[in-house]
């Protein structure tokens, strides 16, 4: 008994962690819904830095009562959470979109710009218009007309953006284990397009597919 008793006490203190991890996320989203301002749009994205892939921006309007146990900045969470945190969030949603640049966009136009053009996309594509934006560490970004906050490392912040960086991550990983099945040998379902030694060694063996960015790959082909 005396085990289940501290089994039960663990997770008490372990439910109370977590719900005071996620109040402090929604600081800032506190103080927006006090202002009357009821839908505020978490912007985040994913694939900046693979060498092949789109890159893929997220975008969500959650309720303010949404309390979701586990959001977090993407990377912190594995595949397996991930997911199902994804299924939570956009069923929960008020609205939700990605915007997708792929990798020919980003060769033409570079990858701060294309995540930029994501951006806009992700917001055309929400069914319910934001008062306030929360984007992940931009500026000077088209949004539309509708303001918006940057906060560097928001991801690991804001309790909208981290939502939104599961989006992106678990759209673009979805995205990626689909073409491993189109190019098996690059192996893209493990790395999903990063730079690890072992992608880069088939490249330099292989040679690159459609999928790569030329303007990433460059030194080493």
């Amino acid at each position: 008994m005396t085990k289940i008793k501290d089994l039960r006490v663990e997770r008490e203190k372990m439910k109370e962690k977590e719900i005071e991890r996620l109040t402090i996320l929604k600081e800032e989203e506190k103080k927006l819904y006090e202002k009357n301002i009821k839908y505020i749009c978490g912007i985040d994205e994913a694939g900046r830095g693979p060498l092949a892939g789109p890159v893929v921006v997220g975008a969500v309007i959650l309720p303010e009562d949404s309390f979701i146990e586990g959001v977090n900045d993407s990377k912190k969470i594995s595949e397996k959470k991930r997911e199902k945190l994804y299924d939570i969030i956009t069923e929960e949603a008020i609205a939700y979109s990605v915007g997708i640049v792929d990798q020919k966009t980003i060769d033409e136009i570079n990858i701060l710009n294309a995540t930029k053009l994501g951006v806009k996309l992700a917001l055309e594509g929400l069914k319910q218009k934001p008062e306030v934006i929360m984007v992940d560490a931009l500026n000077n970004i088209d949004t539309l007309g509708i303001p918006y906050i940057s906060v560097v490392k928001g991801d690991a912040k804001n309790y909208c953006i981290a939502a939104s960086s599961i989006i992106a991550k678990v759209t673009r990983d979805r995205i990626m284990r689909q073409w491993d099945e189109v190019y098996p040998i690059y192996g893209f379902s493990k790395h999903k397009g990063y730079g690890t030694a072992e992608h880069i060694r088939i490249i330099k063996e292989n040679g690159p597919c459609v999928l790569h960015r030329k303007t990433f790959i460059k030194n080493f082909v």
